[in-house]
């Protein structure tokens, strides 16, 4: 019985992801910043429209940007992933993994780090977590923004 009732949620949780839509995660469209030890952090997203968010992140200090990142999830094929190219390099997709309400996870078990990345609505903060391992050790990075 226990393993019918795990199967059963691996179904619904697969079958949630696979009905997803872009329109899904328009709570995301925004921008959003927030401050933290000198340093401001920004994210600004596009609402979906043509099977495309676009978005972009920004790290400043006073007088010089010290890093980007730009952004999309994209809908192909009735798939959705996540697509992230720091600094501007190659691009790495993050597949659907799970939706639900306000909270999205991508994940890409192959890539070195992360493998997971994680977009939550906390009230009136986006907030975001990268995650996975580093040689066998589970690390991660959180950041929350407030609408500009």
């Amino acid at each position: 019985m226990r393993y019918a009732a795990i199967a059963l949620c691996l179904t619904i949780a697969s079958t949630a992801a696979g009905a997803a839509t872009l329109d899904d995660l328009s709570w995301m469209t925004g921008h959003w910043r927030s401050e933290a030890d000198g340093t401001a952090s920004e994210e600004l997203w596009m609402a979906p429209e043509g099977g495309l968010m676009l978005g972009v992140h920004r790290d400043t200090r006073p007088g010089k940007s010290s890093w980007f990142e730009f952004l999309r999830i994209e809908e192909r094929n009735g798939e959705i992933a996540f697509v992230a190219q720091p600094g501007g390099k190659t691009p790495t997709p993050f597949p659907l993994k799970e939706i639900d309400g306000t909270r999205v996870t991508f994940e890409n078990l192959d890539h070195d780090f992360p493998q997971r990345v994680i977009y939550w609505l906390d009230e009136e903060s986006l907030c975001a977590r990268a995650e996975g391992k580093v040689d066998g050790d589970e690390r991660g990075s959180e950041w929350c923004w407030r609408r500009k």
